[in-house]
């Protein structure tokens, strides 16, 4: 990669987390404006590499932080809470550094780490449109010589425009899944801003075009979504996206207390004397608050659960089957919650101020937008029922296909 993209990691754990807020600043800085203009936010991927932060998961012998998930979900809501959509463009570069921790060792994984020690953002995408079912893939490897060519088109490419390599998933000649993985540069690859989603307007969510793209043999491996390890990485990827919402939600609250202080008066029949003394104000400020520290309760707890198994993984556990399971289940416990927390909050910010609290100029309908398309990955009534028949019936047939359900 290009020399002016490489970065020194901060010497320790605690110095990039002691510098984490003052990164989320800088990362927030005129985020609900550059919404509204529909700017990419490049530069704000060129202050994360500059962080570190991207081999926040590699052990310290590896030439990574060492730290833990509580961690990296503290990372992801901190970024969120000044600009969720970088935060959400990271979760496919957090989910392959996940699966290359937890994986067996192999050239091609090693090159992967070298990749992400030399300061490389991972993207990509495997969602394709027009097929019969949602997760079907149909773009497929040709022989080449020694190498491949691929044409295809996929959706969801959630990052890859900020990103420097891609991890796509495809079929093989003999219609096996894997995955390939080739530099954003490659000739025969284009992204697309093409996503039209009401929410989420700034992650680079559209396209990626292949057009007769080559891949070279050493570039392609197989899928392991089935493996603890790949099971592990789907509840977290959920769980990413749940640490983008609270993340939101504190932005919420801190739009809320900005809005009474600098913009905020009292409703015409209100006897208080400012917005900030008004009763009423400050009950809703006060449940946005209540809310906004539930959500991190949960999410926090949740971190901790993928911890050990997580750690359970790494080490070889007998246990490892099990604590991935409760893995699962509290992601998509906490999912459900968390989803009508949020949404709540979204829109009881509204409760602050008349009309003049919808004006354009504060872009407050933003947060609900971007609750309401990052709850639309996933049926919700679907993981509910899930996770019903689990208990009702001891069912795991969707919490351990390795997919998102």
């Amino acid at each position: 990669m290009p020399d002016s993209r490489k970065t020194e990691a901060p010497a320790t754990l605690d110095d990039a987390l002691a510098a984490l807020p003052a990164l989320a600043k800088a990362i927030g800085e005129d985020a609900a404006q550059r919404e509204a203009r529909r700017e990419l936010p490049f530069d704000r991927f060129d202050l994360f590499r500059q962080s570190g932060l991207g081999v926040l998961r590699f052990p310290v012998e590896w030439g990574g932080l060492g730290g833990s998930l509580e961690d990296l979900i503290h990372v992801v809501t901190s970024i969120a809470a000044a600009e969720s959509n970088v935060a959400h463009a990271l979760r496919i570069h957090y989910d392959q550094t996940e699966q290359l921790l937890l994986s067996p060792r192999s050239a091609f994984n090693d090159t992967q780490i070298e990749r992400v020690r030399s300061g490389a953002i991972f993207g990509g995408a495997s969602t394709e449109r027009g097929t019969s079912r949602p997760g079907e893939i149909v773009t497929k490897l040709v022989r080449d010589g020694d190498n491949f060519r691929v044409t295809g088109k996929k959706y969801y490419s959630t990052g890859t425009a900020f990103s420097d390599y891609a991890r796509i998933n495809v079929q093989d000649e003999n219609d096996e899944k894997v995955s390939i993985v080739i530099p954003v540069s490659r000739e025969g690859l284009t992204v697309l801003d093409d996503w039209d989603g009401m929410g989420q307007r700034m992650t680079a969510s559209g396209s990626l075009v292949l057009d007769n793209m080559q891949v070279l043999a050493h570039e392609v491996a197989t899928r392991g979504y089935t493996s603890l390890a790949g099971r592990h990485g789907s509840a977290l990827r959920q769980l990413h996206l749940v640490a983008v919402a609270a993340g939101i939600v504190r932005n919420i609250l801190a739009d809320a207390r900005r809005y009474v202080v600098e913009h905020g008066r009292p409703v015409l029949h209100s006897p208080a004397p400012s917005a900030r003394e008004d009763g009423f104000v400050q009950q809703v400020v006060g449940d946005l608050a209540a809310h906004s520290l539930s959500i991190d309760a949960l999410v926090q707890q949740n971190a901790r659960t993928l911890d050990r198994s997580a750690k359970a993984i790494r080490n070889g556990a007998a246990n490892a089957e099990e604590l991935v399971l409760e893995g699962a289940l509290a992601t998509a416990k906490t999912q459900l919650v968390v989803s009508k927390l949020a949404l709540y909050a979204g829109e009881r910010l509204f409760e602050i101020g008349g009309a003049s609290a919808t004006a354009r100029a504060h872009n407050f309908d933003r947060h609900w937008r971007n609750l309401r398309t990052i709850f639309s990955h996933n049926p919700l009534l679907h993981k509910a029922r899930v996770i019903g028949e689990y208990e009702l019936n001891g069912v795991t047939t969707h919490l351990t296909e390795g997919r998102v359900f």
